[in-house]
Protein backbone atom coordinates (compact mmCIF):
# COMPACT_ATOMS: atom_id res chain seq x y z
CA UNK A 1 0.00 0.00 0.00
CA UNK A 2 2.86 2.34 1.01
CA UNK A 3 4.27 1.81 -2.75
CA UNK A 4 1.28 2.54 -4.28
CA UNK A 5 0.73 5.47 -2.41
CA UNK A 6 4.15 6.90 -3.12
CA UNK A 7 3.02 6.34 -6.77
CA UNK A 8 0.05 8.03 -6.85
CA UNK A 9 1.51 11.01 -4.77
CA UNK A 10 4.07 11.42 -7.35
CA UNK A 11 1.60 11.28 -10.05
CA UNK A 12 -0.53 14.30 -8.60
CA UNK A 13 2.78 16.05 -8.58
CA UNK A 14 4.02 15.62 -12.04
CA UNK A 15 0.11 16.78 -12.78
CA UNK A 16 0.71 19.96 -10.50
CA UNK A 17 3.98 21.03 -11.69
CA UNK A 18 2.75 20.02 -15.25
CA UNK A 19 -0.04 22.56 -14.93
CA UNK A 20 2.08 25.52 -14.62
CA UNK A 21 4.16 25.31 -17.34
CA UNK A 22 2.86 26.97 -20.73
CA UNK A 23 4.00 25.78 -24.30
CA UNK A 24 6.17 29.12 -24.59
CA UNK A 25 8.09 28.06 -21.78
CA UNK A 26 8.76 24.84 -22.78
CA UNK A 27 10.00 26.08 -26.20
CA UNK A 28 6.94 24.73 -28.01
CA UNK A 29 5.10 26.80 -30.54
CA UNK A 30 1.27 28.26 -29.09
CA UNK A 31 -1.27 27.04 -31.41
CA UNK A 32 -4.28 30.16 -31.97
CA UNK A 33 -6.85 27.95 -30.72
CA UNK A 34 -7.88 28.26 -27.04
CA UNK A 35 -6.22 25.28 -24.91
CA UNK A 36 -8.83 23.16 -22.71
CA UNK A 37 -6.30 22.60 -20.05
CA UNK A 38 -3.70 24.96 -18.26
CA UNK A 39 -0.10 24.06 -18.81
CA UNK A 40 1.17 21.53 -20.89
CA UNK A 41 -0.76 18.71 -22.07
CA UNK A 42 0.01 14.86 -21.54
CA UNK A 43 1.12 14.34 -24.56
CA UNK A 44 3.32 17.67 -25.00
CA UNK A 45 5.47 15.81 -21.92
CA UNK A 46 6.13 12.62 -23.49
CA UNK A 47 7.53 13.97 -26.48
CA UNK A 48 9.71 16.30 -25.09
CA UNK A 49 10.86 13.84 -22.75
CA UNK A 50 11.34 11.17 -26.10
CA UNK A 51 8.53 8.49 -24.24
CA UNK A 52 5.47 7.44 -25.30
CA UNK A 53 2.30 9.17 -24.18
CA UNK A 54 1.00 6.10 -22.50
CA UNK A 55 4.47 6.21 -20.64
CA UNK A 56 3.82 8.81 -19.35
CA UNK A 57 -0.22 8.71 -18.76
CA UNK A 58 0.37 5.42 -16.60
CA UNK A 59 3.31 6.99 -14.56
CA UNK A 60 0.65 9.98 -13.45
CA UNK A 61 -1.98 7.24 -12.87
CA UNK A 62 0.73 5.44 -10.56
CA UNK A 63 0.93 2.39 -12.83
CA UNK A 64 4.32 2.46 -14.04
CA UNK A 65 7.55 2.61 -12.01
CA UNK A 66 9.89 6.12 -13.50
CA UNK A 67 13.47 5.49 -14.57
CA UNK A 68 16.45 7.97 -13.29
CA UNK A 69 16.92 9.36 -17.16
CA UNK A 70 12.99 9.95 -17.72
CA UNK A 71 12.77 11.73 -13.98
CA UNK A 72 15.58 13.71 -14.96
CA UNK A 73 14.19 14.48 -18.91
CA UNK A 74 10.76 15.71 -16.71
CA UNK A 75 12.61 17.88 -14.53
CA UNK A 76 13.95 20.02 -17.08
CA UNK A 77 10.83 20.24 -18.87
CA UNK A 78 8.80 21.04 -15.72
CA UNK A 79 11.56 23.37 -14.63
CA UNK A 80 11.65 21.90 -11.27
CA UNK A 81 14.03 23.91 -8.66
CA UNK A 82 16.35 21.74 -6.88
CA UNK A 83 14.39 21.06 -3.83
CA UNK A 84 11.88 19.44 -6.26
CA UNK A 85 13.39 17.69 -8.41
CA UNK A 86 15.10 16.40 -5.14
CA UNK A 87 11.26 15.51 -3.69
CA UNK A 88 10.10 14.68 -7.26
CA UNK A 89 13.08 11.65 -7.05
CA UNK A 90 12.16 10.64 -3.32
CA UNK A 91 8.81 10.20 -4.20
CA UNK A 92 10.11 7.91 -7.30
CA UNK A 93 12.52 6.20 -4.33
CA UNK A 94 15.24 7.28 -6.24
CA UNK A 95 18.87 7.63 -4.84
CA UNK A 96 19.78 10.04 -6.84
CA UNK A 97 18.29 13.45 -6.99
CA UNK A 98 20.30 15.17 -9.73
CA UNK A 99 21.78 13.89 -13.49
CA UNK A 100 25.17 14.65 -14.04
CA UNK A 101 26.03 18.00 -15.21
CA UNK A 102 28.71 18.23 -18.05
CA UNK A 103 30.48 21.51 -18.64
CA UNK A 104 29.15 23.93 -21.05
CA UNK A 105 30.98 23.35 -24.11
CA UNK A 106 32.85 26.07 -25.48
CA UNK A 107 34.95 25.84 -28.80
CA UNK A 108 38.26 24.48 -28.44
CA UNK A 109 41.31 27.32 -28.18
CA UNK A 110 43.35 26.15 -31.46
CA UNK A 111 39.82 25.80 -33.34
CA UNK A 112 39.31 29.35 -33.06
CA UNK A 113 42.41 29.85 -34.44
CA UNK A 114 42.01 28.06 -37.39
CA UNK A 115 38.89 29.60 -38.13
CA UNK A 116 40.39 33.27 -37.68
CA UNK A 117 42.92 31.73 -40.77
CA UNK A 118 39.84 30.91 -43.13
CA UNK A 119 39.31 34.02 -44.78
CA UNK A 120 37.93 32.12 -48.00
CA UNK A 121 36.18 29.25 -47.00
CA UNK A 122 33.19 28.89 -44.97
CA UNK A 123 33.92 27.10 -40.96
CA UNK A 124 32.26 26.50 -38.24
CA UNK A 125 32.81 24.93 -34.42
CA UNK A 126 29.86 22.29 -34.17
CA UNK A 127 29.72 20.18 -30.55
CA UNK A 128 27.49 18.01 -29.05
CA UNK A 129 24.01 17.77 -30.34
CA UNK A 130 25.35 19.71 -33.75
CA UNK A 131 25.79 23.13 -31.35
CA UNK A 132 27.09 25.83 -33.32
CA UNK A 133 30.22 26.68 -30.84
CA UNK A 134 31.70 29.11 -33.22
CA UNK A 135 31.95 30.33 -36.70
CA UNK A 136 34.03 32.52 -39.08
CA UNK A 137 32.42 35.15 -41.36
CA UNK A 138 32.80 33.25 -44.56
CA UNK A 139 30.22 30.74 -42.55
CA UNK A 140 27.82 33.92 -41.37
CA UNK A 141 28.06 35.24 -45.00
CA UNK A 142 26.92 31.85 -46.49
CA UNK A 143 24.64 30.58 -43.96
CA UNK A 144 23.16 32.86 -41.62
CA UNK A 145 23.99 35.59 -39.29
CA UNK A 146 24.56 33.41 -36.43
CA UNK A 147 25.28 36.50 -33.58
CA UNK A 148 21.50 37.50 -33.80
CA UNK A 149 20.13 33.78 -33.06
CA UNK A 150 19.72 33.33 -29.63
CA UNK A 151 22.64 31.54 -27.98
CA UNK A 152 20.31 28.44 -26.59
CA UNK A 153 18.75 28.31 -30.49
CA UNK A 154 22.10 27.87 -32.16
CA UNK A 155 21.72 24.28 -33.11
CA UNK A 156 22.41 23.62 -37.05
CA UNK A 157 19.51 20.52 -36.10
CA UNK A 158 17.05 23.14 -35.35
CA UNK A 159 17.95 26.11 -37.88
CA UNK A 160 17.62 23.38 -40.52
CA UNK A 161 14.03 22.57 -39.38
CA UNK A 162 12.91 25.71 -37.61
CA UNK A 163 14.35 28.70 -40.01
CA UNK A 164 12.68 29.15 -43.43
CA UNK A 165 15.37 30.79 -44.75
CA UNK A 166 17.55 27.91 -44.66
CA UNK A 167 15.01 25.87 -45.95
CA UNK A 168 15.41 28.17 -48.92
CA UNK A 169 18.51 28.06 -49.23
CA UNK A 170 19.44 24.35 -49.18
CA UNK A 171 18.13 23.46 -53.15
CA UNK A 172 17.77 19.97 -51.56
CA UNK A 173 16.57 20.27 -47.80
CA UNK A 174 14.91 17.70 -47.38
CA UNK A 175 18.53 15.07 -48.19
CA UNK A 176 20.18 17.65 -45.67
CA UNK A 177 17.34 17.38 -43.25
CA UNK A 178 17.55 13.67 -43.23
CA UNK A 179 21.06 13.92 -42.80
CA UNK A 180 20.74 16.10 -39.46
CA UNK A 181 18.17 13.69 -38.10
CA UNK A 182 20.53 10.36 -38.77
CA UNK A 183 23.45 12.65 -37.10
CA UNK A 184 21.25 13.00 -34.00
CA UNK A 185 20.07 9.36 -34.19
CA UNK A 186 23.99 8.10 -33.69
CA UNK A 187 24.38 10.71 -31.15
CA UNK A 188 21.94 10.07 -29.02
CA UNK A 189 22.45 6.65 -28.92
CA UNK A 190 26.19 7.27 -28.02
CA UNK A 191 25.30 9.31 -25.17
CA UNK A 192 21.25 8.31 -24.06
CA UNK A 193 21.28 10.45 -20.87
CA UNK A 194 22.04 13.43 -22.44
CA UNK A 195 18.94 15.57 -20.73
CA UNK A 196 19.86 18.58 -23.54
CA UNK A 197 19.73 16.18 -26.65
CA UNK A 198 15.98 14.51 -25.15
CA UNK A 199 14.55 17.98 -24.83
CA UNK A 200 15.79 18.98 -28.68
CA UNK A 201 14.96 15.88 -30.03
CA UNK A 202 11.31 16.15 -28.18
CA UNK A 203 10.85 19.88 -29.56
CA UNK A 204 11.81 19.11 -32.65
CA UNK A 205 8.85 15.89 -32.72
CA UNK A 206 6.35 18.87 -31.54
CA UNK A 207 7.61 21.59 -33.96
CA UNK A 208 7.78 19.29 -37.61
CA UNK A 209 6.06 16.49 -38.50
CA UNK A 210 9.11 15.49 -41.12
CA UNK A 211 10.91 15.18 -38.18
CA UNK A 212 9.33 13.24 -35.91
CA UNK A 213 8.74 10.85 -39.07
CA UNK A 214 12.24 10.65 -39.93
CA UNK A 215 13.15 10.24 -36.43
CA UNK A 216 10.96 6.72 -36.47
CA UNK A 217 13.15 5.49 -38.99
CA UNK A 218 16.05 5.17 -37.17
CA UNK A 219 18.40 5.58 -39.69
CA UNK A 220 21.95 6.67 -38.66
CA UNK A 221 25.08 8.62 -39.81
CA UNK A 222 28.47 9.97 -38.73
CA UNK A 223 29.58 13.64 -39.27
CA UNK A 224 32.12 13.12 -41.32
CA UNK A 225 32.06 14.72 -45.10
CA UNK A 226 29.21 15.07 -47.61
CA UNK A 227 28.14 17.74 -50.42
CA UNK A 228 24.82 20.28 -50.77
CA UNK A 229 23.88 22.75 -53.15
CA UNK A 230 23.31 25.90 -51.79
CA UNK A 231 20.84 28.83 -53.29
CA UNK A 232 22.53 31.73 -52.22
CA UNK A 233 21.31 35.44 -52.83
CA UNK A 234 24.07 36.89 -53.89
CA UNK A 235 26.22 34.48 -55.56
CA UNK A 236 23.93 32.21 -57.30
CA UNK A 237 23.89 28.61 -56.81
CA UNK A 238 27.13 27.05 -55.27
CA UNK A 239 28.11 22.90 -55.23
CA UNK A 240 30.08 22.45 -51.95
CA UNK A 241 31.78 20.00 -50.19
CA UNK A 242 32.32 19.70 -46.85
CA UNK A 243 34.36 18.16 -43.80
CA UNK A 244 33.84 17.60 -40.63
CA UNK A 245 37.42 17.60 -38.81
CA UNK A 246 38.08 16.06 -35.70
CA UNK A 247 39.23 18.03 -32.76
CA UNK A 248 42.30 15.48 -30.88
CA UNK A 249 41.44 18.01 -27.96
CA UNK A 250 38.08 17.95 -27.31
CA UNK A 251 36.23 14.66 -29.35
CA UNK A 252 33.21 15.97 -28.69
CA UNK A 253 33.65 19.29 -30.99
CA UNK A 254 34.92 19.01 -35.09
CA UNK A 255 35.67 21.75 -37.22
CA UNK A 256 33.27 21.82 -40.30
CA UNK A 257 34.53 23.54 -43.64
CA UNK A 258 33.13 23.84 -47.20
CA UNK A 259 35.13 24.26 -50.27
CA UNK A 260 34.68 24.00 -53.83
CA UNK A 261 36.73 22.30 -56.64
CA UNK A 262 39.19 24.75 -57.90
CA UNK A 263 38.28 26.68 -60.99
CA UNK A 264 34.65 25.88 -60.74
CA UNK A 265 31.74 28.71 -61.06
CA UNK A 266 31.23 27.57 -57.37
CA UNK A 267 35.07 28.41 -56.16
CA UNK A 268 34.68 31.72 -58.14
CA UNK A 269 31.54 31.84 -56.19
CA UNK A 270 33.18 31.74 -52.24
CA UNK A 271 36.08 34.06 -53.59
CA UNK A 272 33.04 37.20 -54.65
CA UNK A 273 31.39 36.19 -51.08
CA UNK A 274 34.42 36.22 -49.18
CA UNK A 275 35.06 40.05 -51.25
CA UNK A 276 31.70 40.82 -49.97
CA UNK A 277 32.13 39.50 -46.37
CA UNK A 278 35.28 41.41 -46.10
CA UNK A 279 34.03 44.82 -47.39
CA UNK A 280 30.84 44.64 -45.13
CA UNK A 281 32.64 43.85 -42.17
CA UNK A 282 30.11 40.80 -42.26
CA UNK A 283 29.81 39.42 -38.37
CA UNK A 284 32.55 38.97 -36.11
CA UNK A 285 32.50 35.07 -34.95
CA UNK A 286 30.93 35.07 -31.19
CA UNK A 287 34.67 33.26 -29.88
CA UNK A 288 36.53 36.58 -31.02
CA UNK A 289 34.23 38.54 -29.43
CA UNK A 290 35.47 36.91 -25.56
CA UNK A 291 38.59 35.12 -26.15
CA UNK A 292 38.77 34.66 -22.22
CA UNK A 293 36.05 32.51 -22.17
Amino acid sequence: MSGQRDSNQLGEFLKARRSEVGPREAGLPEAGARRRVRGLRREEVALLASISTDYYTRLEQGRRQASAPVLQALAEILRLSDEERAYMFELAGKATARPPRRTVQKAYPQLRRVLDELTTSPALVMGRRMDILDWNPMAAALLTDFSRIPEKNRNYAWLIFSDPAMRELHADWEHTARACVAMLRMEAGRNPEDQRMATLIGELSMRDDDFRRWWGDHRVADRSRGSKVLRHSLVGDLTLDWDALACVGDPDQQLVVWTAEPGTPSHDGLRILSSWAADAGHDTPRGQRDRSA
